[in-house]
Parts: structure tokens; sequence; C-alpha cells
């Protein structure tokens, strides 16, 4: 299934995202209000008998679209984890993934404006696989940790270049401008995944190609992932793992090529769908 939070008609819902609309959930299940309850709880395998007749009730371009998760406890995200980034480590491989946070007000969902801050031109992309967990853990082995993933999801986490500098070892503030970055636009349970170490990710910029490549050239995969971050911290159902970006984000490019207002983002994931978001500047 495909599984779409969304603001319809003045109120907050969610449903089943079908080729030519959305089928209302919230309506008809008692039990889940919200669609991190839906993904994590009991009521998924209802979810999945109404979705066996269900037809397209209300339009795409009749909602709005929010972020899948919309209050997700941690967004955990992970730096530099694609083979294809070669001179980004001191090593072939390292030992350990680099981790950083972001915030809940750090992204908007599919169709809402990236707000380019006022503070920088700096401003870039990175487009990403996102991972919905399911289940509450602590030190998940690598074996179990496929099955606490409860979907998937298209992620682009937005970057102020020099606002990462301030710090010797601090990306945090460049990480962290609020609606920098988008997640959506929706998630994908994990019976549409043909196959999760081999699910091409690609990011276009007014329809250019800039990031096309697949999780089979991750450093960490999605298991050691869950593994080393439930290690030190309890992974909890709604949280968010944002498992890297390909080589070709705008900074690397001589000249850099920062995002500007007009410009349109999208990020395809496969198996998920797009994520597409027009820059705007932030007006203050």
């Amino acid at each position: 299934m495909r599984l779409a939070s969304y603001r319809h008609e003045g109120a907050d819902s969610f449903g089943l995202v079908l080729p030519d609309g959305l089928f209302d959930l919230k309506r008809r299940l008692s039990g889940a209000a919200s669609l991190a309850e839906l993904l994590c709880g009991p009521a998924l395998e209802e979810a999945r008998r109404l979705a066996a007749g269900a037809k397209a009730e209300i339009a795409f371009n009749n909602v709005r679209f929010l972020q899948p998760i919309v209050h997700p406890g941690k967004i955990v995200c992970v730096g530099i984890n694609y083979a294809s980034r070669p001179g980004e480590h001191a090593t072939d491989r390292p030992k350990y993934p680099s981790l950083f946070m972001r915030t809940p007000l750090a992204q908007v969902g599919h169709g809402e404006k990236l707000l380019r801050p006022p503070e920088s031109v700096e401003f870039d992309y990175e487009g990403e696989i996102a991972i919905v967990i399911g289940r509450r853990g602590r030190r998940i082995s690598q074996k179990e940790a496929r099955d606490f993933i409860v979907g998937y999801s298209c992620f682009n986490e937005g970057s102020v270049r020099d606002w990462m500098k301030h710090g010797v070892y601090n990306v945090t503030a460049g990480k962290n401008f609020e609606a920098s970055g988008s997640f959506g636009p929706w998630v994908a349970t994990p019976d549409e995944i043909r196959d999760p170490h081999d699910m091409r990710i690609v990011t276009r910029v007014n329809g250019e190609v800039r990031q096309n490549d697949t999780t089979a050239n991750m450093i960490f995969n999605f298991e050691e992932l869950i593994a080393y971050i439930s290690t030190f911290v309890t992974l909890e159902p709604g949280d968010v793992i944002v498992t890297g970006t390909p080589t070709g984000a705008g900074v690397r490019f001589d000249p850099p090529i920062w995002l500007k207002a007009g410009d349109v983002l999208e990020v395809e994931v496969e198996g998920v769908g797009i994520l597409r978001n027009e820059v705007a500047d932030e007006m203050i």
C-alpha cells in the first residue's frame, strides 16, 4: 500500500493512494488517529482489507499533502553514505556512520514551498530515502532490523551549506532551517518495494537529473543503520531515519549550483513515487 497524510476541506486525515486519487481511511478506522498510528498499530490489517475494494474518492489536487509522519519523535539523518561520493571519507569505508538530527519543522510536505532563507544563498538539495520505524526497539540486531521498517518514503534533506560550517564538527544549524527540506509524498509499505538493497533514487532540478544511484551503493544499508542507531537510543514507532544522499548535490559542481526561487525540485524513489517542491525566498 501507499499511504498519505493530507488536509482536505479544513480537516487533517490520511488514506490510501490510488492511481487516480485518494481513499480516506481515517473516518473508516476507529483504531488510528494518524498515519503513524495506522502504520504502527493493529489497524494496519484492517486498512489492507479495505484496500482490496477501495476506489478513489478524493482528487489529488483537492488536498494539501502533509508530511506522511506529521509528528515524528525523532528524525535521524545519515551523512556521506553512498560509495559514489569518493574523497569524502578518510578511508574507503568508515567504521561507523555519520549522524545528525533534523527537527520536524525543518521539512514540509509534497507540493509545499521550500524556503530559501535570507541569511544565505548557499541553499542546496539532497535527495534521500527515508525509512519509517514501526516498532519500539533497542539494540536491534541486523538480522531483525528489517522487521522494524514499516514504510519507505522520499526525502529532500535541504542544506544551507555555509551554516553547516559555523562550528568545527557541527552541521546542525545548516541542516535545520525551517521549511528547508521536504518529506513525502507518501509512505510505501515494504510489500511495494522490489528490493530494498537495490532501490533507485533520482533527484531532478527543473527536469535536469542531478542525482541517480541505487541503495546497492550504500556504505551502510538500512539494517546496519537501524542496528547502530538503536545501540544508543530506543527507536520508537513513527521515528524516521533519513539514509543518505548520492553524489550530485549542488555544492559538488564547479562552481556550485545553488537553488534559487522558482526552481522545481523532484526526488523520485523506486516503489514510492515522486516528491515535488518549488523553491521560494523566505519573507521576513
